[in-house]
């Protein structure tokens, strides 16, 4: 056997039963990089310093994470800042790249249940029925 395949092999069964990377992970990890980068630039000494223990914190976080051999409570806490950080903010890209390549149609969000209506465009002053709630929406499409 190779000596890379041996450090591989022994990196393995080390790993074997941790947590390893997830989306929070690598998501402290960049959110480090950025702030290690805006560090770069801030004059301000005490700032500096503030905002370049920030980054450490981070890592450290991270890495606890990665190493972490309670499987259950690192897959909550990665659940939860899937369902209250990552996919909205996914799906808010998502629907706003929809948006702007869709030309023909426009979309209005109901004020009641924030449910978002389309419509063609060209069908000047119109009421919209929101299908989920019945709350008419006046606009000019």
């Amino acid at each position: 056997m190779r000596f890379f395949q041996k450090i591989g092999n022994a990196f393995s069964r080390f790993m074997y039963g941790r947590n390893g990377g997830d989306y929070l992970g690598m998501t402290l990890l960049w959110l480090a990089i950025v702030l290690d980068v805006i560090n770069i630039f801030i004059k301000n000494e005490t700032a500096h310093l503030v905002i370049g223990i920030i980054p450490t914190a981070l890592l450290a976080w991270a890495i606890f994470r990665m190493l972490s051999r309670n499987l259950q409570k690192r897959r909550a806490e990665n659940a939860w800042f899937m369902y209250k950080c990552w996919y909205p903010v996914t799906r808010g890209f998502r629907q706003a790249k929809q948006k702007s390549m869709d030309k023909e149609h426009k979309y209005f969000t109901c004020p009641q249940c924030r449910t978002v209506c389309r419509v063609p465009k060209g069908k000047g002053k119109i009421v919209i029925t929101c299908p989920k709630c019945r709350h008419q929406i006046h606009g000019k499409s």
